[in-house]
């Protein structure tokens, strides 16, 4: 089992980032190892929303299912991973800077996952080197895709 988490703050306030986060078939224009998003069903957003996602991570390919378990706007999205790689993840967002009567100007988005891999991708040793390190350095590469994509003038 490998538990990953990053971080990154964003000067926007936590509804404009859950604007670009909400929409997840929008997750791969920031997210790198996400290839494609297809949906199980006609729900697209809130809890029970299943899809699969389509991830490449150097010469891995994988279809990874999800289900939306958790979902409370412009705070939280939680989701439990039930393909070859099982697990659950959250991303959280955290208003920031704002004094008791101001709204947040500025959100630290938290991505956390806890992710067992099959034995094929190596187990335990697998998860060390392909959470602990590789995919670590990939979501903070996302987070920075993120950051950009929220941070840019709207047109």
């Amino acid at each position: 089992m490998s538990e990953i988490r990053v971080a990154i703050e964003i000067d926007a306030e936590p509804s404009r980032v859950w604007a670009v986060v909400e929409p997840v078939e929008r997750h791969i224009d920031w997210m790198h190892d996400a290839v494609a998003i297809r949906f199980t069903g006609s729900q697209t957003r809130g809890v029970g929303t299943e899809f699969l996602c389509d991830t490449k991570v150097g010469p891995i390919k994988l279809v990874d299912r999800m289900e939306i378990t958790e979902w409370v706007p412009g705070e939280v999205m939680g989701v439990r991973h039930t393909g070859l790689v099982t697990g659950s993840g959250r991303f959280t967002l955290e208003p920031l800077g704002a004094a008791p009567d101001q709204p947040a100007r500025r959100t630290r988005f938290v991505w956390q996952e806890t992710l067992t891999f099959p034995w094929w991708l190596g187990g335990p040793i697998g998860a060390f080197i392909g959470g602990k390190l590789v995919l670590r350095a990939i979501w903070q590469r996302n987070l920075r895709g993120l950051k950009r994509l929220v941070e840019q003038p709207a047109t």
